[in-house]
């Protein structure tokens, strides 16, 4: 892990706690995560190979002023060229106090040849060819002692070891800059990889108009980890099959730059929701009890048994919105007694439904009182999904009604909406007490 910290206008205080902590939260084991390299504690040693390369005429210390610098620019955009340094400190030999401490406002500019190609082979775009006389004389070391980007990273890529440097397309142009830096620095270049732009759903660059965020605010949303990853890898590359859903062992078992996209990827948050939500059932499945940490973590205590199922049946994008719906469904829920009536049925039969409903659930419930003690106690209905199904079902065969009858009006018993999760799942997650409490309280509703 590395920080490229040397621009200090855009530095934000506790910037660095929270990469660490976001790929900790991604399962991306990173190196030296604990104690990265911090280049803004390295500005002696860029200062060092930013002077030899003074001293080696490969580069030069640039005196001109802001004002002079945007003059010049301006009279570049008028003419209609490409703006760029004009040169005018090019072939000035700098004084040797400048080599040890630069005036204020001196910068040192690195020499890009003026002739002949510069050829970047990238691993996704191919060899891509750049005119040497058209490439600026990049500022590689600051007035204020700081390099920029282009000298530090290079310094760094050949201290580190690095083999691979993968980034977005938008480095592309200023690739030749660092091929050049690293033969005037007698390094070895890694191998570039250039990756496609994200975009918004207008295909517009991605912005916090689109939703864009940090990583922990996808935490906090309550997305899972394998979910962001499994999306993330999906902008751009795919396995040239069917799968949408791979771990993160499958994904670096797989994934191939020779795979990624030349064009740009779109974000489109609701495949992210898709695979998120496939998760969760996952969780469900295999992982119950991350999934009940990570419900009370958004502030709902004591996620029962009952109230897990009813996130693992799918429908929620989140756990956040799951959270949400489980905070929502403990609530008492307030209708019009009108809502309680399918639209095929009629308030008598509604209330046969409701009464046979309650009546089968209670002797349920003196049975198994009874059989509590004994040694044979097993309950062959009990309080779960295929025992409250018979219930369900039994009364419409008793009372010979219509499921609308019987169901339609205990899930409105129950959630107080139109439109909610079936009437047998929502009486799993509210338990005993509180299912039989509700319809009671319905049935009083209607009588009125």
């Amino acid at each position: 892990m590395r920080i490229e910290d040397t621009d200090r206008e855009r530095y934000v205080e506790g910037s660095i706690e929270r990469i660490v902590e976001s790929l900790k939260w991604l399962m991306i084991e990173a190196i030296n995560a604990d104690e990265p390299m911090v280049q803004s504690k390295r500005l002696e040693i860029y200062k060092k190979y930013a002077m030899q390369l003074v001293e080696e005429d490969k580069a030069y210390v640039c005196t001109c002023s802001k004002e002079q610098l945007e003059k010049d620019r301006a009279e570049q955009i008028k003419k209609g060229e490409a703006p760029r340094y004009s040169g005018h400190c090019r072939n000035l030999k700098p004084q040797t106090s400048n080599l040890k401490n630069l005036e204020e406002g001196s910068v040192v500019r690195m020499k890009m040849p003026r002739e002949g190609k510069i050829v970047v082979d990238d691993l996704i775009h191919g060899k891509v060819e750049f005119d040497s006389a058209l490439q600026d004389d990049q500022i590689i070391l600051k007035s204020d002692g700081y390099p920029t980007y282009h000298l530090a990273h290079v310094i760094d890529d050949n201290e580190m070891g690095i083999t691979h440097v993968i980034r977005s397309d938008e480095w592309l142009p200023s690739t030749p800059k660092h091929i050049v830096l690293y033969e005037m620095l007698g390094f070895k270049a890694p191998e570039f990889a250039h990756l496609p732009m994200i975009l918004g759903p207008d295909k517009k660059k991605m912005s916090k108009r689109h939703g864009a965020t940090s990583v922990l605010q996808y935490r906090d949303e309550g997305y899972l980890p394998e979910a962001l990853v499994n999306f993330i890898a999906f902008l751009g590359w795919n396995p040239k099959d069917e799968r949408e859903i791979f771990s993160l062992e499958e994904l670096t078992a797989e994934f191939e730059l020779a795979k990624i996209n030349k064009s740009p990827a779109v974000f489109d948050i609701e495949k992210l929701n898709s695979i998120n939500e496939n998760y969760i059932r996952e969780y469900i499945k295999n992982k119950k009890e991350n999934i009940k940490n990570l419900v009370e973590e958004l502030r709902v205590e004591n996620l029962s048994e009952g109230e897990i199922e009813l996130i693992g049946r799918g429908g929620y994008k989140t756990l956040k919105e799951a959270a949400e719906y489980i905070e929502k469904l403990r609530k008492e829920p307030e209708y019009e007694a009108s809502l309680l009536i399918f639209k095929k049925s009629d308030k008598g039969r509604t209330m046969r439904g409701l009464m046979g409903v309650l009546g089968g659930l209670k002797r349920d419930k003196e049975d198994q009182e009874d059989k509590e003690g004994k040694e044979d106690n097993k309950d062959e209905r009990g309080w779960n999904s295929d025992g409250l199904q018979k219930v369900l079902e039994g009364v419409v065969l008793k009372e010979k009604l219509t499921n609308g009858d019987v169901f339609w009006p205990v899930r409105v018993a129950l959630s107080g909406e139109e439109k909610s999760p079936s009437p047998v799942e929502l009486m799993v997650a509210l338990g005993e007490n509180e299912t039989i409490k509700r319809i009671e309280a319905a049935t009083g509703k209607l009588s009125k």
